[in-house]
């Protein structure tokens, strides 16, 4: 299933966000993490209590390991973290259930927003690294990999974790599920956003705002897909990721959709998303990718 859409050199950090809960997130950051594999090395960073990226990836968050919670601690580097997800340029930081303390325990600490950003490292310091690495060992980590792509998951809140994904990202991507209050629910992060622009990281840009678990047989869900291209014409991504139950069943088997049923509707409209992701990573730069497009 390879794709001529390339990506340009760099290294760009992209935030999976939105503050409800069950609207695609992890779902996300899997299928595009494993679509966009297939194009450039990539990183996903479980940054969810729940760790349902990890167990998605077939990786058991109960195991004793060092996660991000330790990243954000300071008591583990990226190195230290990083295991293979075995998937060929695939790598994952895995989440582990004391993430939910860290949402206490870094309230204390110095520089409490940045601590994600500091163990990343700044755009200056990952470009170099940039393509200098061999693909991944699917036996083993890739400890001192260059990630053309990182992918965070973000908890269902904006609380201290998700400001620390939004400090450390260069661009968002924000699943909306075709449901009522959804439009509500996303001016409220289109704000948050620009107030992240304004405090912690004045590079942050709006990269799409992705329809998820479409419905085209419901009015309420072409209604809701309708308001949110009428409200975001130039956010909002043209492809949408629809309902599916193959889409369920993935994480259940510790596999992205692109390896689960790679001829579902789901895994074409997350290759899609991939594709149009990639040309809006392209042009990054420029004035037409931002906050409030």
């Amino acid at each position: 299933m390879g794709d001529s859409t390339s990506l340009a050199a760099g290294s760009y950090v992209i935030a999976v966000a939105n503050q409800k809960g069950g609207v695609g997130k992890t779902t996300t950051a899997v299928s595009l993490g494993a679509e966009l594999a297939d194009r450039a090395r990539v990183l996903i960073v479980d940054l969810d209590p729940q760790a349902n990226a990890t167990s998605s990836l077939g990786i058991d968050p109960r195991t004793p390991r060092r996660s991000t919670y330790d990243l954000l601690l300071g008591d583990a580097s990226l190195e230290d973290v990083v295991v293979s997800s075995g998937l060929l340029n695939l790598d994952l930081a895995p989440a582990s259930r004391a993430l939910s303390g860290a949402q206490v325990e870094l309230v204390e600490l110095p520089d409490r927003d940045h601590r994600l950003a500091r163990a990343l490292g700044s755009p200056r310091e990952r470009s170099p690294r940039v393509g200098g690495s061999p693909p991944s060992d699917p036996g083993g980590s890739t400890p001192n990999a260059a990630y053309d792509v990182i992918l965070i998951d973000t908890p269902p809140s904006l609380g201290v974790l998700t400001l620390n994904a939004l400090a450390a990202a260069d661009g968002v991507v924000v699943p909306v599920q075709c449901e009522y209050l959804a439009l509500e629910g996303l001016g409220q992060l289109v704000e948050t956003l620009e107030l992240v622009r304004g405090s912690l990281n004045p590079r942050l840009a709006l990269l799409g705002i992705l329809l998820t678990m479409h419905d085209p047989r419901t009015n309420l869900s072409n209604q809701v897909a309708d308001e949110v291209r009428r409200h975001f014409p130039a956010a909002t991504l043209g492809a949408t990721i629809p309902r599916s139950v193959r889409l369920s069943e993935a994480p259940s088997h510790g596999r992205p959709i692109r390896l689960y049923d790679p001829s579902s509707r789901g895994a074409e409209a997350y290759a899609a998303c991939a594709r149009e992701l990639t040309e809006r990573l392209n042009r990054i730069g420029d004035r037409d990718v931002g906050v409030g497009a």
